[in-house]
């Protein structure tokens, strides 16, 4: 029996997904459920979320496709659900794509080159998500590209050109940037349809987009943390009512009085200021709490708030109980989530980095449990 586990309110996704589906309107959903659905288990909130009206996952790549279309099935789920693989393919892997029937995203006319002629050779069509690169620098063809390759994607009696699209480097921080990128796409896109007479799926939003420029929705937008209950960043966590889905939790396993002077964990940083109760838990950094939070987090045991002191080690950390006898081993600790009162991207704002990373390091050895 696992000491830690990460309680998942399907009851809050559920939330979150209508909360975002009332802002965009009419436009769709693509849920972001890459990184096992951001720590928090694609296979258990995927029938969830078609349950709330999402027809279409992005995930990061075939491997994660292949294993989301698999838990669909095993889950009964009957409605036809469009799976859209976001890294480009490696050649050895263009197969799977047909035979899982998983969405393509082209970057360049080599891989073009590659899935048409695969199609051809299966006698079935392909359907593509084109991507422009305007201004991430990660995956996409360039702009001066970008017509050339749409024209030829669209018309391969082989490949199918369901949408085109382009991700935001600064999205709700660099709104210039943010528009720039915006009007290079719409740009590139409306010539495209003039040219060939098609229309294809736009889709540019991601979370920080979502919640501050409406002109970004367009036909379908692409959430990711905002279903988990979190916005991009602190500075936009008012913008929209959010419920955090993921709660960490582990348990008291050890208790001690010690001494002023004594000194805690590895590197002995926190000594205490006085006599005082210790309570050891059962997590650390190997679970997928950051050693970067010693001594800069606080835990609650019992409704009460307690700092945690010296190192986060591999399986354990401390925490300072001060004078209180009421914890006990074999108390339930919570380090986020709904009943702390304060939220990961606080908590990652203290280490210098964002709560996605919080989530998404949550281990395999910490046992999911869904909850409603």
């Amino acid at each position: 029996m696992p000491l830690s586990r990460a309680l998942i309110s399907i009851g809050r996704l559920r939330r979150n997904v209508r909360a975002v589906q009332r802002l965009v309107g009419t436009s769709r959903i693509m849920a972001v459920v890459k990184a096992n659905g951001y720590g928090h288990s694609v296979d258990g909130i995927a029938k969830p979320l078609v349950e709330e009206g999402v027809r279409d996952f992005g995930v990061a790549n075939i491997h994660e496709a292949i294993h989301l279309r698999k838990v669909l099935r095993e889950r009964g789920v009957q409605q036809p659900v469009s799976i859209l693989a976001f890294a480009s393919a490696l050649p050895e892997h263009l197969h799977f794509y047909l035979q899982y029937d998983i969405e393509l995203s082209i970057s360049d006319f080599e891989i073009f080159r590659r899935a048409e002629q695969l199609a051809a050779n299966f006698g079935k069509p392909l359907t593509v998500h084109l991507k422009i690169d305007t201004g991430m620098g990660r995956l996409g063809v360039q702009p001066a590209q970008a017509l050339e390759l749409a024209e030829a994607i669209y018309r391969s009696p082989h490949l199918f050109l369901k949408a085109i699209y382009t991700h935001f480097a600064s999205s709700g921080i660099d709104r210039a940037f943010t528009q720039a990128q915006l009007t290079l796409y719409l740009n590139l896109v409306r010539e495209f349809e003039h040219r060939t007479g098609a229309k294809v799926i736009r889709h540019v939003a991601n979370s920080g987009a979502i919640l501050t420029d409406a002109t970004t929705y367009l036909d379908m937008v692409r959430p990711g943390i905002l279903l988990y209950g979190y916005a991009p960043s602190t500075a936009f966590e008012h913008n929209l009512p959010l419920e955090p889905v993921m709660q960490l939790q582990s348990h008291v396993v050890f208790t001690k009085w010690v001494d002023a002077g004594t000194t805690i964990s590895y590197g002995r940083q926190w000594q205490a200021p006085r006599r005082t109760r210790i309570a050891t838990v059962a997590i650390g950094y190997a679970d997928g709490y950051p050693r970067l939070l010693s001594n800069k987090a606080q835990v609650v045991i019992g409704g009460k708030c307690f700092p945690q002191v010296g190192a986060v080690t591999m399986d354990a950390l401390m925490v300072d109980l001060g004078d209180d006898t009421s914890v006990q081993v074999g108390d339930c600790v919570t380090l986020f989530g709904w009943e702390t009162g304060f939220s990961v991207n606080a908590l990652a704002e203290r280490i210098g980095t964002i709560g996605y990373e919080l989530l998404c390091a949550v281990s395999p050895r910490v046992q999911r449990i869904f909850v409603e």
